[in-house]
């Protein structure tokens, strides 16, 4: 397997090996380990692995995950410890940027479609936003070329429940 094949994986089950939305922060720590940066305000914590970001809201004792960020654009500057190592145990090496054809091109194997979002709201500037329409998944892709990357570039992929209930 390759990193390509977790990108295409979250983006059409919406889950990091196994885990995802509503999932306990117990079991993610169980799948991915405990090296990661928490940032807690209140009832919400933001877990950072560095290329996967979780977002838990407490209720009662427990931490539900109600968002799941997997920042692809942080592999250009350090591919070795922004990989947990659960993922590079099932996923190998990642290489420091992935290319939007590729990834749709993977998806397309698995039997999923994307689409482009509209731009709305006049806002997405250097950011192109695609959806997989099987999962709900967001896809983010660089518009444009700069220091943090080159046009065509993942920048990340996102879950939400929002995204999620709505997937077709």
């Amino acid at each position: 397997m390759s990193d390509l094949d977790f990108y295409a994986h979250v983006a059409t089950r919406g889950d990091v090996l196994g885990v995802g939305i509503g999932v306990q922060l117990a079991e993610w720590e169980t799948e991915l380990g405990a090296d990661c940066l928490d940032t807690e305000d209140g009832s919400l914590l933001r877990r950072d692995y560095g290329l996967v970001e979780l977002s838990f809201q407490e209720d009662g004792g427990a931490w539900s995950c109600f968002g799941v960020s997997v920042q692809v654009h942080r592999m250009r500057w350090d591919t070795e410890s922004s990989v947990p190592a659960a993922l590079r145990g099932a996923y190998g090496e990642f290489a420091s940027s992935t290319r939007f054809e590729s990834l749709a091109a993977a998806i397309a194997g698995l039997g999923c479609s994307v689409e482009a979002e509209p731009d709305e709201d006049g806002r997405a500037g250097a950011i192109h936003r695609y959806r997989v329409p099987e999962s709900g998944v967001r896809i983010f892709v660089r518009a444009d070329e700069d220091a943090q990357g080159q046009a065509g570039e993942v920048r990340s992929l996102s879950v939400s429940p929002a995204w999620w209930h709505g997937a077709g």
